[in-house]
């Protein structure tokens, strides 16, 4: 007997900062052909552009929105106390530009990965207050405050899932997976950002490896993400067109997931 599933495409965006621009050029090669996702997974980077997208947003309104400001103009220096910039304004973004104020009223079913910091485990929102769901996925410890949600406080999602396929996977008839996270290169610079971001890449990528192997279709560029930094937005169009390009070449030819 052939297994009915609620969604015919899923697309799992996985968490990668800065990288997060390719998940832009992804969409936009998804629509440009008329393969839009049924359904959205996103950690990080990903649950931001995936939620936006979920929410209504087109790949191009989401990659206006997100170069108006630039990293230092969505956060705020803090004397640290549970992260070294404040999110402030990032959830002012989000408050002031969302049309939908929470997760299950969304035009496009979205699931969001977070860890709970309290239990130390993954969590994954399908409903709940949009600004505080996407900014625990993103809040990447030490470097952003946790949130606090229902009194647990929650951060980045990517500790546990930054690839999050098996969100989704039972789901869905067919998964395409994009995955940012790269291998780690040998060298790398002594301050706060590239050490922890050093760091992060060594979890993100140890704990995607089952993700990768779960997807229909797997999107990444492995090699050609060198030298990119986590808050480097000034590389967001050269990003969403190598989103473009990678997923033109994997999917051109391929039927449409009928």
């Amino acid at each position: 007997m052939t297994k009915e599933f609620p969604y015919n495409l899923g697309l799992a965006l996985s968490g990668g900062s800065a990288k997060g621009f390719m998940h832009i050029g992804v969409l936009h090669y998804l629509e440009q052909t008329g393969r839009r996702p049924d359904i959205v997974a996103g950690t990080s980077a990903g649950a931001l552009v995936g939620g936006l997208y979920a929410d209504g947003f087109s790949p191009f309104e989401i990659a206006d929105l997100l170069t108006q400001k630039g990293f230092l103009g969505m956060t705020n220096f803090q004397i640290p106390r549970r992260g070294v910039f404040g999110i402030k304004s990032f959830r002012e973004m989000l408050d002031k530009n969302l049309r939908h104020k929470r997760i299950e009223d969304m035009p496009l079913p979205l699931r969001v990965v977070v860890t709970d910091l309290d239990r130390g485990c993954s969590h994954v929102f399908t409903q709940g207050d949009a600004v505080d769901v996407i900014t625990a996925s993103c809040s990447i410890p030490v470097i952003f405050n946790p949130v606090v949600i229902d009194g647990v406080y929650y951060v980045d999602g990517g500790l546990f899932k930054n690839f999050p396929v098996s969100v989704i996977r039972n789901e869905c008839k067919t998964v395409i997976g994009v995955n940012l996270q790269t291998d780690t290169k040998k060298s790398y610079r002594k301050n706060i950002t590239s050490i922890a971001q050093r760091c992060f890449d060594f979890v993100f990528g140890q704990n995607a490896q089952q993700d990768r192997a779960n997807c229909d279709i797997l999107i990444e560029n492995r090699k050609g993400l060198d030298g990119i930094s986590m808050f480097d937005l000034g590389v967001a169009p050269k990003l969403i067109k190598m989103g473009y390009d990678l997923t033109r070449s994997h999917i051109d030819g391929k039927p449409h997931f009928e």
